[in-house]
């Protein structure tokens, strides 16, 4: 009686630690499953961002090199255009020197004794004889003058006529109408004269100032804008005898 007492309570127990084991193995398995879910999604999300994370790298360190080489290229052109436009400068500067002490122009004692100080860079031509009177013509232009012409551009003109100053600004009445030329008022040494400014003709734009000189007329010109800065110093330093 014992014996199937101590069999019965073995077999409940062994019944019941086996549903116990079963629900044990099964809970370890979906535990093991579980984690191995996690596992699998969380190394996914970490290949995920770790493929990103290396795409943004290297898109970052291309965009940082095409700007560096952007950044290289535009400061090596802004120092190339700093040098060029200090060459310029300097030559400019080099130029203007090379152009001092002035030279000065000295016209014919019977003519009102034009003077004034040009460019010792400058060479001066002298056209025409007046010892016996008639046009008085001279020509300014750098280091040569070139053969004389009526289109032929001379950085310096210089006219005195023995014509009344109103009939040669007359010459100029039309093309001051048709606005080829501006026309104002100047003034040097005293003296009232009259400035132009534009196209004398189709092959030369220039300034020139018109001075009457006793009975005669002085005209100085020059045949290119090129020359304006120098003429405008120029004609500053204009002197003669009424």
């Amino acid at each position: 009686m014992l014996g199937h007492t101590n069999c019965t309570i073995f077999n409940l127990y062994s019944q019941t630690k086996h549903k116990y084991n079963g629900a044990m193995i099964r809970q370890k398995n979906t535990y093991e499953d579980g984690s191995e879910k996690v596992w699998m999604i969380t190394t996914i999300c970490l290949t995920i961002v770790f493929v990103g994370v290396s795409a943004l790298a290297v898109w970052l360190y291309m965009n940082y090199s095409d700007q560096k080489n952007n950044v290289d290229d535009k400061i090596s052109a802004a120092v190339a255009i700093a040098k060029q436009s200090q060459a310029e400068v300097d030559e400019t500067k080099f130029a203007q020197r090379e152009k001092e002490p002035n030279r000065q122009f000295v016209g014919p004692d019977d003519y009102g004794r034009l003077t004034f100080s040009y460019p010792k860079t400058w060479s001066a031509f002298i056209n025409k004889d007046v010892s016996s009177g008639g046009t008085y013509e001279a020509y300014l232009n750098p280091v040569t003058v070139p053969p004389i012409s009526a289109i032929q551009q001379f950085s310096l003109r210089v006219t005195i006529e023995e014509k009344a100053y109103d009939k040669v600004l007359a010459t100029y009445d039309q093309l001051v109408k048709k606005g080829d030329l501006k026309s104002s008022s100047v003034s040097v040494d005293g003296n009232s004269g009259t400035r132009l400014d534009g196209a004398f003709s189709k092959d030369i734009r220039g300034s020139a100032v018109i001075y009457k000189i006793r009975d005669k007329t002085l005209t100085i010109r020059t045949d290119a804008d090129t020359f304006k800065a120098d003429f405008n110093l120029l004609i500053a330093t204009i002197k003669y005898n009424q």
